[in-house]
């Protein structure tokens, strides 16, 4: 089994999209970028490919420039016909984890990582801070050093052994760090960021987002999405909304995640988007596990041949399926967001060429002629190659 994982805010990188400008799977970030000016006018395409580092380290653009890099990425591999297990996110991306699952729409999940990002920015204003990496300490000693410090300062992130990251008021990250060295803390790097994320200073920005996730309103999902705030495999969506909620101002469980992850079966890890440093956290924690970063269209060749998989030629037509004798089900000719036909209901009468929506920019062409029993698919949902999108029954 594997496990597609999606890089958090950080890992982003000046110049990151033009790789994959010339590439089809860049009409999602014309898509977000549509998305995106009708919120607060940001331009993602300009980002990906004209921001230097300072504007990108901005929370707002650095958050939106990842998630909409990794979905990318995505789009590329799931063109490949390689569909995961189970997903998982390092803090902003286990927004991604769930727009890949279809927990959450791609344009529901644009503006909620817009709506994040503004909270958070706000909220590092609102309560100064800053996070320093500590390297070479366990976990509870790194928890003490916290207690030590008898300061504004908390374990943030859980990443991999030996691999904590603290985070609070300036002064109380600083005495921490020194608590970690008198314990035995090889080195304590500080993190450029502009807050004490996943911390108490986050409750503004947590009490905020509250309103954007019930307006998302997330979906049951077939592929669990592993958890940030409590390590464990969630389907049903209505248990998302207070799991994200609760992210913001929880330490990221990454290092449990992984090993979560290895007890449900999985043996291969795929970080998907900007960077690899995901891909490295799992290495040292996941030992045993195979690993690979894809952030360019180069390392879909990488890719092809770390799962040894062949890539079969797409039909010229897609078929849908035969399932009973009056039954069919019509699927989808490609990977990508699905856009519903307006006026066809269920109960409609359907003829053969009928276009039941969009995937991307390819028609849904139904090649059955019946009655629409129902959509099975839904608007704005990321489908895969041959996913079922509707259902019919012949006259």
């Amino acid at each position: 089994m594997l496990a597609f994982t999606f890089p958090g805010q950080g890992s982003q990188r000046p110049g990151m999209g033009r790789p994959w400008q010339e590439h089809e799977s860049w009409e999602l970030v014309e898509e977000a970028s549509e998305i995106a000016k009708e919120i607060d006018g940001r331009d993602v395409a300009r980002l990906l490919l004209d921001a230097d580092a300072d504007e990108l380290r901005d929370t707002r653009n650095a958050q939106l420039t990842t998630f909409v890099s990794s979905l990318m990425v995505l789009d590329a591999a799931e063109r490949l016909g390689i569909e995961p297990s189970f997903c998982a996110g390092h803090s902003l991306g286990e927004y991604t984890a769930l727009t890949a699952t279809g927990a959450l729409g791609f344009e529901d999940g644009v503006r909620l990582v817009a709506a994040r990002a503004d909270a958070m920015h706000d909220a590092g204003i609102e309560h100064p801070g800053t996070m320093a990496a500590v390297l070479g300490l366990d976990d509870d000693q790194v928890d003490v050093a916290c207690r030590r410090a008898d300061a504004d300062v908390w374990v943030a992130n859980y990443n991999a052994p030996g691999q904590v990251v603290i985070a609070g008021s300036h002064d109380g990250v600083a005495a921490a760090g020194v608590h970690a060295k008198d314990l035995g803390a090889k080195k304590v790097m500080p993190l450029q960021v502009s807050g004490a994320f996943h911390t108490p200073f986050m409750i503004s920005a947590r009490d905020r987002l509250r309103s954007a996730i019930a307006a998302a309103a997330p979906r049951d999902a077939e592929v669990p999405v592993i958890s940030n705030v409590d390590a464990l495999p969630h389907r049903d969506g209505s248990e998302w909304a207070s799991l994200l909620s609760a992210q913001l101002s929880s330490p990221v469980r990454w290092k449990q995640s992984l090993l979560e992850l290895v007890d449900l079966g999985v043996t291969q890890f795929i970080e998907l988007g900007p960077g690899g440093v995901l891909t490295g956290m799992a290495k040292r924690t996941a030992t045993g596990a195979r690993t690979i970063s894809v952030a360019t269209p180069e390392d879909l060749d990488k890719l092809i041949e770390f799962l040894r998989i062949d890539i079969p030629t797409p039909p010229a037509r897609v078929e849908g399926e035969h399932l009973f004798a009056s039954e069919r089900l019509v699927v989808s000719p490609s990977a990508g967001v699905f856009a519903r036909a307006a006026g066809i209901d269920d109960g409609a009468s359907i003829e053969v060429g009928t276009v039941l929506g969009h995937v991307g920019d390819q028609e849904v062409v139904s090649p059955f002629a019946g009655v629409l029993q129902s959509y099975i698919a839904v608007d704005t949902e990321r489908l895969t190659v041959r996913q079922p999108v509707a259902w019919l029954r012949t006259a």
